[in-house]
């Protein structure tokens, strides 16, 4: 009973829930030590500690690992003794304390040598190496990463091997060795993307909080901008944005609508499975036999994977390893569009804290980097994301005006200086939620939507912003829209006002088709999408981590009247050349923490599908605002207007009647504006 209540504690931990893992781990705790196993003891004991250290409970953590160590050293288990050393390690080293960290971690090394255990061994002296780095020590932490380094390779532990690349090129980085910086950093990411394509869907979600990668990103984008490569940087920069929104459309499972290439994925992914299963045997158990084996499905799985890639241009994204040309990406950027990509350069030893700005249009490229304080910003942002949330709250001006300061400012003459009709945010972490059109110009007393449209973009590729090419053989109305609205008029999925809004779209443009309640169906939605430019669903939708339970609805769906769509299947409903899709009264999560794709995730599955742009809302909204922002946005179209300007002017006329940003801002547009 203890070990299953463990394994089942183990599930959870690996799918992020570490609240749920712990209570798991309580319960079997008291069981392991009722009937005398002390082994299972210790195990239960070490989890509970790692479960504290990733909650960020560090001296919670160091209580659970002391008291397992006595355990394994009693029962002679010196490969888990060998691990809690190095958990200990790894805690005072977080701590700060790296002299304390060096006793662990030198430990724990003799007794991974003594089993052979040659996996743990590579990680040991890894971590050695970054003590040896934050002491000012960068030969010495060169040495154990270079001893590291063949271990690694020899067990084939690809994630081991990238995370000491990365560690050897932010030393070589440090030292002023530029080329070999680069030439380390980039070989760590290319087989943390190679890894990232190949984990089956289970193990993604582990896998990506344990190997973000985000740590050596930031290295190579700072290095390549000091060395003046600022579109090479751009191009890893964009290769890494694309990679997380592929593992979001792994993680939900999203599927494609040639059933041909969804035949080839699937197939790959049984050869792939068989892979990983392989990699995990001879993690357990090193044989060179086995090693050889694991080499030539390796050969073969990326072979198909490329094979794949250049059959079925929709499914490429999800195997790139590779960066885009730049010239390549940027020629698809609409005239008169100026693109802003801000990235956060934090966090790294030895890089000073900045933000990195890249401007750029169809032609031209330039990078402007600036000095931050990340914890101040942090804060700045978190308070920022509640104020603009809460209409009761006057000091967003001021932080947003702060913000507008560190964010709009140090580019503002770039950006003036190239007179854009439209102004796309690319943002990405603990920026994605942040509606950047309500940042405040304290100077000229201006929003910045009161100086250009703004719109955002999930990413730049040669597919996400392609001028229309043949559509379908179903012509579309142009200035039509097929809405929904209300489809279960009961709490707690009752949405009055939604009822009126799509009323009024029916009001403005008249050739529009309405459904209401029971007859606001995805059967209806499915037959009927072909036929519209415009999509409208003023229904509930659950975009968050977690179901949704305040309103019934699981994660990763659309309220529909006879059922949901899971929005995996989105490509499967036929919305090639569909112009837009609002997605009204849906819930997403807005936390500065959650540096999950969000809106972005959901947007980028819908244009995947086809559709050219995505409008939905940040947070929840208020019922009489959005109604007239949808009003005041179809009229816009129907006089002509682009997506970005009709959104833009809609903007402003409720900025005259409502200046707080939170009865205007939520709605944002994702994708092209034109």
């Amino acid at each position: 009973e203890a070990r299953t209540l463990n394994n089942i504690g183990q599930v959870y931990s690996a799918l992020g829930e570490k609240q749920k893992a712990l209570d798991l781990y309580n319960q079997a705790l008291p069981l392991t030590r009722a009937v005398g196993e002390r082994t299972g003891e210790a195990a239960t004991l070490t989890s509970i500690g790692q479960v504290y250290f990733a909650l960020g409970e560090k001296q919670k953590a160091l209580d659970f690992y002391n008291q397992a160590l006595p355990l394994t050293r009693a029962v002679g288990e010196r490969t888990g003794e060998a691990a809690i050393l190095n958990n200990i390690g790894q805690v005072y080293f977080a701590l700060g304390e790296k002299q304390k960290a060096l006793d662990f971690y030198n430990q724990a090394l003799p007794l991974t040598r003594a089993v052979g255990e040659r996996s743990g061994e590579a990680v040991i002296l890894t971590n050695i190496g970054q003590v040896y780095f934050a002491l000012g020590e960068k030969q010495k932490a060169l040495d154990f990463y270079n001893q590291a380094l063949p271990l690694s390779r020899a067990v084939g532990n690809r994630s081991g091997e990238a995370v000491t690349l990365g560690s050897i090129g932010i030393l070589l980085q440090s030292t002023n060795r530029p080329t070999e910086a680069i030439t380390n950093l980039q070989q760590s990411l290319k087989i943390s993307l190679k890894m990232r394509q190949d984990l089956q869907r289970e193990n993604r979600q582990k896998f990506l909080q344990q190997n973000s990668g985000s740590a050596i990103v930031t290295a190579l984008i700072d290095v390549l901008i000091n060395q003046n490569k600022n579109e090479q940087a751009f191009e890893w920069l964009n290769l890494f944005n694309t990679a997380d929104l592929a593992d979001y459309t792994r993680l939900i499972n999203a599927k494609v609508a040639n059933s041909k290439a969804q035949q080839a994925l699937d197939d790959w992914s049984k050869k792939n499975q068989q892979l990983e299963f392989l990699q995990q045997q001879l993690q357990e158990n090193f044989s060179e036999a086995l090693s050889q084996k694991i080499r030539q499905l390796e050969v073969q799985v990326y072979s198909e994977a490329e094979n794949i890639s250049r059959r079925f241009p929709e499914v490429a994204e999800l195997f790139e390893t590779t960066p885009a040309d730049i010239k390549n990406l940027t020629s698809s950027i609409p005239t008169g569009t100026v693109v802003v990509r801000p990235v956060l350069l934090t966090n790294v030893r030895n890089i000073p804290n900045s933000i990195a700005f890249f401007i750029f249009t169809k032609e031209k490229l330039s990078v402007v980097k600036k000095s931050i304080d990340p914890t101040e910003f942090n804060k700045l942002i978190t308070n920022y994301l509640k104020q603009v949330q809460d209409d009761s709250d006057a000091s967003y001006l001021e932080t947003g005006g702060k913000l507008y300061d560190i964010l709009i400012r140090p580019i503002e003459d770039k950006i003036q200086a190239l007179s854009p009709k439209e102004l796309s945010i690319l943002a990405t972490g603990k920026l994605r939620h942040l509606p950047f059109e309500t940042l405040y110009d304290s100077k000229t007393n201006q929003f910045l939507i009161q100086k250009y449209p703004v719109n955002y973009l999930t990413r730049i590729s040669n597919n996400s912003l392609k001028s229309p090419g043949v559509q379908n053989a179903i012509p579309r109305k142009p200035q039509a829209v097929l809405a929904f609205g209300n489809p279960v008029p009961s709490n707690p999925q009752n949405l009055p006002g939604a009822e009126a809004e799509v009323i009024n779209i029916k009001e403005i443009l008249p050739d529009s088709e309405v459904y209401i309640h029971n007859e606001a169906t995805l059967e209806k939605f499915r037959s009927q999408a072909l036929r519209f430019s415009f999509l409208h669903l003023a229904t509930h939708g659950c975009f968050q981590t977690e179901d949704c339970k305040k309103v019934n609805l699981k994660n990763n769906t659309l309220l529909f009247a006879d059922k949901s769509l899971d929005i995996a299947n989105a490509a499967l409903l036929g919305l090639q050349g569909t112009q837009l899709i609002t997605l009204s009264a849906c819930q997403t999560a807005v936390d500065t923490n959650f540096n999950g794709a969000g809106i972005a995730g959901v947007a980028y599955i819908f244009e995947r599908a086809g559709a050219k742009a995505v409008m939905a809302s940040l947070w929840a909204v208020d019922d009489e605002a959005t109604q007239q922002l949808m009003i005041q946005f179809y009229q816009n179209i129907k006089d002509g207007m682009t997506k970005g300007e009709a959104l833009q002017q809609a903007k402003l006329k409720l900025i005259a009647d409502h200046r707080h940003p939170f009865y205007w801002s939520p709605f944002v547009l994702i994708g092209d504006a034109r």
